[in-house]
């Protein structure tokens, strides 16, 4: 089986979507893992054309996708009522074309479903059955990616649609300047997008139920799921043994036959149920999930990126481009600590050593007319 497929197909996709590299990854675990992807944020971002764009890669899958208003009704995602059986007395749906019968379904403003049409939803979204006049069909479908501008507000009674997602990202426009006028000019529009068929697509689903998961993942898992009820966090159990296979599929995306605890860090993304839980789940995960360089890493780049903030926001004054200067000055010297005593991540090291310095001189260029 020739994975490097998989690696193919995240590389078209991030070279044809701009800072979409979390959700394209996302979205193909999820279609691994046969589980179910929410994104929200603004319109304009992407979330269905990288959802179609998937449907094409896949060659030989069923796609469906259709905007919910208030007034949708269940013909239009669940097919018309069959003449032919309703003159005999049968309240029968002809589903062709619809979602009972698609393989990959982008729902955009899901939360926009009405009551006649939510219990069939949720019933699909979860079981994988419909229900035509009253016999349960098994249907195909392997991924639903619900799309929302916001968050479904208490009361609605769409906690239920929610929790149907084990993926939840949230969105927002291009925000490197670069990227934003790469997408303007169309870079990577015109470029081959690799392609598997439905076959090939069902065998890497195989293989990735096959990955082990060692035991020192299940402990860290039971760490992370004790240090959130602490919080007053609690995941269902459901949804902890759910998450097992977005983990295997992680491992094989990366080409691995074992789930590394380093993998769970998908799962800041799936263990939170209310906006107001995201940051903890999100440090509670990275702290159990993610050893001291990767944190360390990450810690600086994004006090670089603050930095850097600083010094647009004040307009270029001289005064903020010294301080600046100084604070990276800080984070250069503690990248290279890292780099002399982790020589094993050196190659990880490198790259962000390299930004630091160029934004640092392009800093003392700008503000200070000096080059360093």
């Amino acid at each position: 089986m020739d994975f490097q497929k998989l690696i193919d197909i995240k590389n078209a996709l991030n070279a044809k979507f701009y800072e979409r590299e979390k959700e394209v990854e996302a979205l193909l675990i999820a279609l691994l893992a046969r589980q179910h992807l929410l994104l929200i944020g603004p319109a304009g971002t992407a979330k269905s054309a990288l959802s179609a764009e998937l449907a094409q890669i896949v060659q030989g899958t069923n796609y469906f996708q259709w905007l919910l208003t208030r007034f949708s009704t269940p013909e239009e995602l669940f097919g018309p009522l069959s003449l032919k059986e309703l003159e005999q007395g049968v309240y029968k749906r002809n589903t062709t074309g619809k979602m009972p019968e698609a393989h990959l379904i982008f729902l955009d403003e899901i939360f926009k479903s009405n009551s006649a049409i939510l219990n069939s939803l949720l019933t699909l979204i979860n079981e994988r059955l419909y229900y035509n006049n009253g016999s349960p069909v098994q249907t195909p479908v392997m991924t639903i990616v619900g799309s929302s501008n916001e968050y479904p507000e208490e009361g609605e009674g769409l906690e239920a649609l929610f929790d149907r997602f084990l993926l939840r990202f949230e969105v927002d426009y291009i925000g490197d300047d670069q990227n934003f006028i790469s997408m303007l000019k169309g870079a990577g529009q015109g470029q081959t997008m690799p392609s598997i068929t439905l076959d090939e697509l069902r065998q890497f689903q195989f293989f990735a139920d096959m990955v082990d998961i060692p035991e020192d993942v299940y402990q860290t898992l039971a760490t992370i799921r004790r240090e959130l009820r602490d919080e007053g966090i609690r995941p269902s159990d459901r949804r902890f043994r759910q998450s097992l296979g977005l983990l295997q599929a992680k491992a094989l995306i990366e080409q691995r036959q074992t789930v590394e605890v380093k993998d769970i860090l998908i799962l800041s993304n799936a263990l939170w149920e209310t906006a107001d839980e995201k940051e903890q789940v999100l440090q509670i995960v990275k702290a159990n999930a993610q050893d001291r360089v990767t944190s360390e890493l990450e810690r600086i780049e994004a006090e670089f990126m603050e930095i850097a903030a600083s010094v647009k926001e004040s307009g270029g004054s001289t005064d903020a481009g010294i301080e600046a200067v100084q604070k990276m000055n800080a984070l250069e010297i503690s990248l290279n600590r890292l780099y002399n005593v982790y020589t094993d991540r050196q190659t990880e090291i490198v790259p962000l050593i390299q930004k630091v310095q160029k934004g640092k001189k392009a800093v003392s260029d700008t503000t200070l007319g000096i080059k360093i």
